[in-house]
Parts: structure tokens; sequence; C-alpha cells
């Protein structure tokens, strides 16, 4: 029974990016369950977009973490 869903914030268990779940379902050659994943790298100074797919006994869902920037407001 897959316990995740697309939007879910997921990471896979011994570590790594917190990711989004962008799709559950089977995978098309072995029929397992199957969670397809997005997340962003930093590449050089360009934040590059990673895709996976992972086995669901491997991930675990996360908390949504606080931003680590603020909305600053410019001043005349």
């Amino acid at each position: 029974m897959i316990e995740f869903k697309p939007g879910d914030l997921v990471q896979v268990k011994s570590g790594g990016p917190i990711m989004t779940v962008e799709k559950v379902g089977k995978t098309a050659m072995f029929e397992e369950d199957a969670v397809w994943c997005v997340w962003f790298e930093k590449v050089g100074n360009k934040q590059v977009a990673q895709q996976e797919t992972f086995s669901p006994v491997v991930l675990e869902k996360v908390e949504k973490p606080r931003t680590s920037f603020s909305v600053g407001v410019a001043r005349a």
C-alpha cells in the first residue's frame, strides 16, 4: 500500500535532499509500487530540477521546512 500522494514532501530514510512527490503508481516494467519525486540541486550558480523514481519503502514523509529567506522591504 502506497502511503504517499502528489505534493507530499519526502526524503530517503538514509538522508539526502527533501523532495516533492510528483506521482505514485506502478512501474511499467515490473508493476512494482513506485514514487516519482522531484527536487532542486545547485549546479554552479543555478538551481537544476532533478527527478528520480523510488520504492516507497525507502522514503519517509517530512514536515514542511521553514524557509530560510525573508522578504525585504525597499526603502526610499
